[in-house]
């Protein structure tokens, strides 16, 4: 057990995996075949659990935990069959930090109380069709009138989107100050007039968590839904994503833990050419290889969990680094546990196939490895380093 955990950890470790058991997992098949999870219910139980205020203070409803617990709560949650789940309620958490740091309390109380009473569902809006990675180019904008923003645009790839309640929507107030300083977080319930949900996406993982396109039509909201200052929406949205990458870290390497043990499990039953497949070097080796590299990857998590609650100044470095080997390993560690179940590592059913698909999308959603790379050089000032010595 790692010094960041005790009792009390394990404590709400052992009640998530024992939530995650039996209200999870003996569903999961059904809702990925359904491709839709009953998430307003699903969130009212983990509401319920004090599982989506973990870290926020007791006045606004949390639990007023450090952030050890909801890294925990992310591992625990991340041992789900289906990822969809866990990835519902990180894009969930995600919507709420700028919120609960800057937001004013007439927000907080209208929309964040029952945001983290599990009463509703929330979403982040930031990508857009032509807007991944590069958040500076989001074209989604709000006008001030009178007493008014008023919102046009669309997003894409929203998760949550068609059981969201609200949306924590980057949007450009300003056509003056660049693309760092124009921008705006502002929260827009998902009811109003001019909102249109798009049809659900369908996806090659992540079957059950829906996401689906959101257009803003002369979409009017009061201004005093704005989320702390004007202009100040592109810092907050960075500072928002050290948290989602922590918690797609995290339940990434439960996932992946799962695969490497589910497939140990195989091989030692399935037997060809007279022994069974865990008797051949090449696979035990590589399963070694896996699990070396997996405990890599904790003790990065860790490291960088340890450098959030201190607010360190390697924090954002830390959390890029175990986001980038996160989404790395999923790339390489389901296709290879697939590849020791033959035909059956092909077929829909079975659970090693579903982790293939889900995790597939950790390389990409909440900052792609390119980009993670792109973070790491600049904290590591490598790029500052090398385009002054070439002036």
């Amino acid at each position: 057990m790692s010094d960041l955990f005790g009792p009390e950890h394990e404590s709400m470790r052992d009640m998530i995996r024992r939530f995650v058991r039996s209200e999870i997992n003996p569903h999961a098949d059904a809702w990925e075949e359904a491709g839709v999870a009953p998430l307003p219910e699903i969130f009212k139980k983990v509401g319920e659990l004090g599982l989506l205020g973990i870290n926020k203070p007791t006045e606004l409803g949390g639990l007023g935990l450090d952030f050890s617990y909801v890294m925990v709560a992310a591992e625990a949650l991340g041992e789900a069959h289906c990822a969809s789940i866990p990835f519902a309620i990180g894009a969930h958490l995600s919507a709420i930090p700028a919120i609960t740091k800057y937001g004013a309390k007439h927000l907080q109380e209208e929309y964040l109380l029952p945001a983290i009473k599990g009463e509703a569902v929330a979403c982040i809006g930031v990508s857009e069709a032509d807007a991944g990675s590069d958040v500076s180019a989001i074209k989604t904008r709000a006008r001030k009138d009178g007493g008014d923003y008023v919102i046009n645009g669309a997003k894409m790839w929203i998760t949550n989107a068609t059981h969201g309640k609200w949306i924590s929507l980057l949007v450009n107030t300003d056509d003056e100050n660049g693309p760092y300083r124009n921008k705006s977080l502002i929260v827009v319930p998902l009811d109003a007039k001019g909102v249109t949900i798009g049809q659900p996406l369908k996806k090659l993982g992540m079957h059950c968590s829906d996401t689906a396109p959101i257009f803003f039509d002369d979409v009017r909201v009061p201004q005093s839904n704005l989320i702390g200052e004007e202009g100040k929406g592109f810092i907050y949205q960075m500072q928002q994503f050290q948290e989602e990458r922590m918690w797609a870290s995290l339940r990434t390497l439960a996932a992946l833990t799962d695969a490497v043990d589910l497939t140990a499990q195989y091989v030692s039953e399935r037997k060809a050419f007279g022994k069974a497949l865990i008797e051949n070097q090449v696979i035990y080796h590589r399963l070694g290889d896996m699990s070396a590299q997996l405990e890599a990857l904790r003790a990065l998590c860790y490291q960088a969990g340890r450098a959030v609650m201190a607010d360190s100044k390697d924090m954002v470095l830390l959390a890029s680094m175990a986001k980038y080997l996160a989404g790395k390993l999923a790339l390489e560690i389901p296709s290879a546990c697939a590849q020791y179940f033959g035909g059956q590592g092909y077929m829909e059913e079975n659970r090693i196939t579903r982790v293939l698909r889900d995790l597939r999308i950790v390389a990409v959603g909440g900052g792609a490895n390119e980009i993670m790379l792109e973070v790491i050089a600049k904290e590591k000032e490598w790029i500052g380093r090398r385009r002054s010595r070439s002036n």
